[in-house]
């Protein structure tokens, strides 16, 4: 179902000084950066490797992240069919947040699963955009 780690995202205070220390101090690249006013965060996706980090700073105390304090918020997986992998997860019977992908950071389709599935992980699912 999972073919690869995508991304683990960690929720930062301020966004510019968590890229200085993951691009200029680990020299991880930066590939992606954008505000998403419709989920109240600013969003920068560094390189590692083939996965990223994503660093999430929420924007107002209305954001999708809003109390989730600072640090590991979740951790992505990479599947090649979102929709196959949503089915097969619903007739497992894991609890899902979401049942129908929604748009995601760069063109990608995501869904997430309930932590009370997965031991307390937030984990999200990832279907790449096609290039």
């Amino acid at each position: 179902m999972f073919d690869r780690i995508d991304h683990v995202g960690i929720v930062v205070a301020d966004i510019d000084s968590a890229l200085a220390v993951y691009g200029e101090t680990f020299g991880m690249e930066l590939v992606h950066r954008e505000v998403r006013e419709d989920l109240g965060l600013e969003i920068a996706l560094l390189a590692v490797g083939e996965s990223h980090v994503e660093l999430l700073v929420p924007l107002s105390e209305d954001s999708v992240i809003a109390g989730a304090g600072h640090g590991l918020h979740h951790l992505a997986y990479g599947v090649p069919d979102i929709d196959a992998a949503l089915a097969q997860l619903g007739e497992r019977g894991v609890e899902l947040i979401d049942s129908v992908p929604k748009s995601g950071v760069r063109s990608s389709w995501i869904a997430f699963v309930h932590p009370h599935a997965t031991g307390g992980v937030l984990t999200e699912l990832v279907e790449a955009a096609e290039e």
